[in-house]
C-alpha cells in the first residue's frame, strides 16, 4: 500500500465537487464544455487544482480529483472504448428511475488507451495526501447504455469488469492510493448483484495492491432521486440485499449514504470487519450541516463500525450543488470529524 493512514477517521468526498462556470454550467449533469482544444486542457487542469485546493481549504484527508476532467462519472469512461456508439442514441430507463438518451453498444467493447490515467498523473503531482480516484462499476456501466450487441446484462459486465481491471492497474502504478468502484445500480437490482453483480466487481480488482472501494448510494440529490427517495418508506433497508455477499468480498472499503436518509445504521454490522466511508452530509439539500449533526452521525455509525475503520465521507457526489454550498459541506464534515476526534482522544 502506497499509504498509512494515522489520522482517525479520515475524511473524503464521495466524488464529485461543483465545476468552475468558466469550464461547464455548474449545478447540472452531463453539462457541456465551454473550452475546446488546447484550451478546454488546461481548463481542466486548472479545475482539478481548484477542486483540489477547497477540499484541501476545509480539511479533507483523502482528496480526489472533483471529477473536473470528466462530464459524467459514468459515459465519460465509456466514450473513450471501442464498441461504442455516441451518435446511435437510444432511450433507456436509468436505474428504473428516469429516462436518458445513452449511448449504444454496436460491437465488442475494448480499451485502445488508458483514460483517466494521464488525470491522475497530474493530480499526484500536486499534492503528497492519499488520493481517491473513482470509476463506474460494472453494473452501472450497462445500466448506464443500450446493449444492441451482447444481448446480455451479465457477459457485458464482465467485458467491462476486465476493461475496468486494465484501467485501475495503471492508476495503481500512476499513484491512486485508493480506486473507488460507484456502483449505485447495486440499491436496485438485487439479485443481479448477488448473481454476478459482486463476481465482476472481484474481476475488475483483480491483482490491485491499493485499496480498493465500493461505493453504493441512493444517488445525486437529483429530482428523480429524491422523488424516488420519497416512495421507498421509513427504512431503507437496501443495503440489507448486498451487504453479505460484500462482507465476503475482497473489496476493502464500502461507501454509503447515511446522514438524512432511512437508513437503520445497525445494517452496517453485516459489513463489520471492512472499512466503511459513512456518508454524513446530504447531497440533496444547499442545508449545511451543523459540525454537532456530522458528529452525532458518525457517533452511531460507531456503534456498528470500528473506530479505526470509519471513514466519514458524504452522501454522494455534490456536481449539482453550488460550489458554495458543496465548500460549506466539506468544512462541516471536517468539523464534525474535529468533534469526534476531541472526543476519543479524551
Amino acid at each position: 500500500m502506497a499509504y498509512i493512514m494515522t489520522k482517525l477517521f479520515p475524511t473524503s468526498t464521495a466524488g464529485s465537487l461543483p465545476k468552475p462556470t468558466w469550464l461547464a454550467q455548474p449545478e447540472v449533469l452531463w453539462s457541456p464544455w465551454k473550452l475546446e482544444g488546447q484550451e478546454l486542457i488546461d481548463g481542466k487542469q486548472d479545475a482539478l487544482r481548484v477542486g483540489l485546493h477547497e477540499q484541501q481549504r476545509a480539511g479533507i484527508d483523502i482528496v480526489s480529483d472533483g471529477e473536473q476532467t470528466r462530464q459524467h462519472f459514468v459515459t465519460t469512461f465509456i466514450e473513450h472504448l471501442n464498441g461504442v456508439d455516441f451518435e446511435n442514441r437510444q432511450t433507456v430507463t436509468i436505474r428504473n428511475r428516469y429516462e436518458a438518451s445513452v449511448p449504444s453498444v454496436v460491437g465488442e467493447v475494448s480499451r485502445q488507451k488508458p483514460v483517466f490515467v494521464d488525470d491522475a498523473k497530474f493530480l499526484r503531482q500536486q499534492t503528497d495526501q492519499p488520493i481517491k480516484w473513482a470509476l463506474p462499476g460494472p453494473m452501472t456501466m450497462i445500466d448506464t447504455l443500450y446493449d444492441g450487441h451482447y444481448k446480455s446484462r451479465e457477459k457485458l459486465a464482465w467485458e467491462f469488469a476486465k476493461i475496468l481491471n486494465q484501467e485501475a492497474k495503471e492508476l495503481e502504478a500512476a499513484g491512486v492510493d485508493i480506486i473507488q468502484f460507484d456502483e449505485p445500480a447495486f440499491n436496485v437490482f438485487f439479485d443481479d448483484v448477488n448473481d454476478w453483480g459482486i463476481a465482476t466487481l472481484e474481476r475488475a480488482i483483480e491483482g490491485l495492491k491499493c485499496e480498493t472501494a465500493v461505493h453504493i448510494c441512493y444517488g445525486y440529490g437529483i429530482k428523480a432521486n429524491t422523488d424516488w427517495k420519497k416512495t421507498l418508506g421509513n427504512e431503507w433497508r437496501q443495503y440489507e440485499e448486498v451487504f453479505p455477499k460484500l462482507q465476503q468480498s475482497n473489496i476493502d472499503i464500502i461507501s454509503l449514504e447515511c446522514h438524512n436518509s432511512h437508513v437503520p445504521m445497525e445494517l452496517m454490522e453485516l459489513v463489520r470487519g471492512k472499512k466503511v466511508m459513512v456518508g454524513a452530509i446530504d447531497v440533496a439539500t444547499d442545508v449545511i450541516e451543523t459540525p454537532e449533526e456530522v458528529a452525532a452521525t458518525l457517533r452511531e455509525a460507531l456503534k456498528y463500525v470500528d473506530a479505526d475503520k470509519l471513514y466519514p465521507c458524504t452522501n454522494c457526489g455534490m456536481a449539482p450543488l453550488s460550489r458554495q454550498v458543496a465548500r460549506d459541506k466539506m468544512k462541516a464534515l471536517h468539523a464534525g470529524v474535529e468533534i469526534l476526534r476531541q472526543e476519543l482522544s479524551a
